[in-house]
């Protein structure tokens, strides 16, 4: 999917928007409503959230953790909802992301219809297109962190996680171990591909499959779904994005 355009396929219980971002900690920014009430597939996701809920009258702020698998979630009609998502290696101080992962998700206190308390502060919430100053104040503040060799790991340093106390705190930091989070990643990467109509074999090839096999046993795993199924568009799936195949 392009930056700003919706995510509409046919049926579908969640229309999604979704832009980039050039703050050094977020990953991705979008937005999204329910055309009905249904259920979805929320995928294997390696990030953590910040997610803003308007529901019938109320409004929720949620840090919702990555997910290691898929599950099924129901979705109420008339719902809106805008998240941000951040980076790998970033955190929020009192809240590891290895405590929120699986959907151990927070609720925030609220302190109004557009605004929420964090660390003792009232904070106005953001909207779709100045989420940036928002965060940028979240940083300055150390209420979200960046963990340096988490990023060092990422980025293809051979040495950043030969220890295992590093091991470790890469482990804290995203929840998961770094060969769980490029399987996930890899498997993201090929539904998207798949949602946009690209062969099932090619997909297998593009996405460093050793075959479609492999595939199909990954994305039942990790996505919820047969690579059939999801270039068919079987199912409302939770938000996916184009980015290159980091395996």
């Amino acid at each position: 999917m392009r930056d700003d355009e919706t995510q509409d396929r046919p049926g579908a219980v969640i229309l999604f928007e979704d832009r980039t971002s050039d703050s050094p900690v977020i990953e991705r920014v979008w937005r999204c409503h329910s055309t009905r009430g249904g259920q979805f597939l929320s995928v294997a996701s390696p990030h953590w959230e910040l997610t803003v809920t308007r529901l019938a009258g109320q409004t929720t702020v949620t840090v919702r953790g990555p997910e290691t698998r898929p599950t099924w979630a129901e979705c109420p009609a008339n719902g809106e909802w805008l998240s941000v998502r951040f980076k790998l290696g970033t955190s929020m101080r009192d809240l590891p992301v290895s405590a929120l992962i699986d959907r151990n998700d927070v609720n925030l206190p609220s302190a109004s219809c557009d605004a929420f308390w964090l660390d003792g502060s009232r904070w106005t919430i953001p909207d779709f297109d100045d989420v940036e100053t928002f965060v940028t104040r979240l940083v300055r503040g150390g209420l979200v962190l960046r963990d340096s060799l988490v990023e060092a790991a990422l980025h293809g340093d051979p040495q950043a996680l030969s220890r295992r106390t590093a091991q470790r705190r890469f482990l804290r930091a995203t929840g998961m171990t770094q060969a769980m989070l490029q399987q996930i990643e890899r498997a993201r990467y090929a539904a998207t591909l798949l949602q946009e109509g690209l062969p099932i074999a090619e997909v297998a090839q593009e996405a460093g499959f050793f075959d479609q096999a492999h595939l199909t046993r990954s994305l039942r795993r990790l996505i919820g779904q047969t690579p059939a199924s999801i270039a068919r568009g079987s199912e409302q799936l939770s938000f996916l994005y184009k980015t290159a195949s980091n395996d």
